[in-house]
């Protein structure tokens, strides 16, 4: 919509994760560093959690691009709400394992000599499960037994787990204390510095054909830091929906007020919660005190009640008595 007004040959900000706009700041360039040494180095289990939307997925293809398909054959399972028979079917076809037996015993037969053959040919087989805090234990368990094959000298299998900071939670359950003592390389990453939003912004602006400087005010880049607390997917979002904004406005500059507008579509700006007025209580009425009627005693006759009537059988005691 807008990259044909700004002079760019693509968007931006997309929400995928494209490893060209990957932005390295020093935490990332660690991770970076600790996911190719871990997996090169066939480390077997690997952990990298963080923030929701700090850029792990794009992180890890960067680092499978990067990699040279010869030596490396990987099976990424982005979706791991499955049962743990699921997960291994799953996992062994994407390694591109056609005939999946109907036997457990003979599914594992054929991923081991999958695996095998694999480092016959000097590859390394990565298993990526992104998403990895919705595992159940099941999976985790299964998934601690995959971990089982190797050989005297390596792991045949690398396991790499992707999840926010939840996952940390879920692997330090003491029901998975074995499968945490198996875990050798963890990593992590953090929300952007204010001081890194701004050259975050330039550098996917710059990728994307964008001319220098960035079409953001100082006073938009202050709130884009401010709203998105720092977040790159949530940056990603305030910018791209900004630049709408400002486009449809006929704008060649986004301005504060751009943002706060896209903020406000995401509802991202904290709102006070509207209070119920307060009722006024009506003043209380005087209650009357309710009037007696006097009694007239000369009417009191015509009220008593009448004598009660004799039964047969008391008439006839009473005669009786006197006879």
């Amino acid at each position: 919509m807008y990259t044909a007004f700004f002079g760019l040959t693509k968007k931006p900000f997309n929400m995928t994760p494209d490893p060209a706009f990957l932005y390295l700041t020093g935490q990332h360039r660690e991770a970076l560093a600790g996911l190719t040494y871990a997996i090169l180095d066939r480390k077997g289990f690997l952990v990298l959690s963080g923030t929701a939307g700090a850029g792990k997925t794009t992180l890890l293809a960067w680092v499978l691009q990067k990699l040279p398909v010869s030596k490396v054959q990987s099976s990424v399972i982005l979706n791991p709400t499955l049962t743990p028979s699921e997960f291994l079917e799953m996992a062994m076809l994407d390694f591109g394992i056609q005939d999946i037996p109907e036997s457990k015993a003979h599914r594992l037969w054929a991923l081991q000599k999958f695996l095998l053959k694999g480092q016959r040919e000097n590859k390394v087989s990565v298993l990526i499960i992104d998403e990895a805090h919705k595992l159940s234990p099941e999976v985790l368990e299964e998934i601690r037994f995959l971990g089982n094959f190797e050989t005297p000298d390596a792991k045949l299998l690398q396991v790499v787990l992707l999840g926010q900071s939840e996952l940390d939670t879920l692997l330090s359950r003491p029901d998975l204390w074995q499968f945490k003592q198996r875990i050798s390389v963890r990593l992590s990453l953090e929300p952007l510095g204010a001081s890194e939003v701004v050259d975050y912004i330039q550098h996917r602006w710059q990728v994307a054909g964008g001319q220098q400087p960035i079409p953001f005010s100082p006073e938009a880049v202050t709130s884009i830091a401010k709203w998105s607390k720092g977040i790159p997917r949530l940056i990603n979002s305030l910018c791209d929906n900004a630049l709408v904004e400002a486009f449809a406005a006929t704008s060649r500059s986004v301005s504060s007020d751009h943002v706060r507008l896209a903020a406000d579509g995401l509802l991202l700006i904290d709102k006070p919660v509207a209070r119920l007025p307060v009722p006024i209580p009506l003043p209380e009425r005087p209650v009357a005190p309710k009037m007696v009627r006097p009694i007239n005693l000369a009417t009191l006759d015509r009220y008593s009640p009448p004598a009660p009537k004799r039964s047969v059988f008391a008439w006839w005691t009473r005669r009786s008595k006197q006879g």
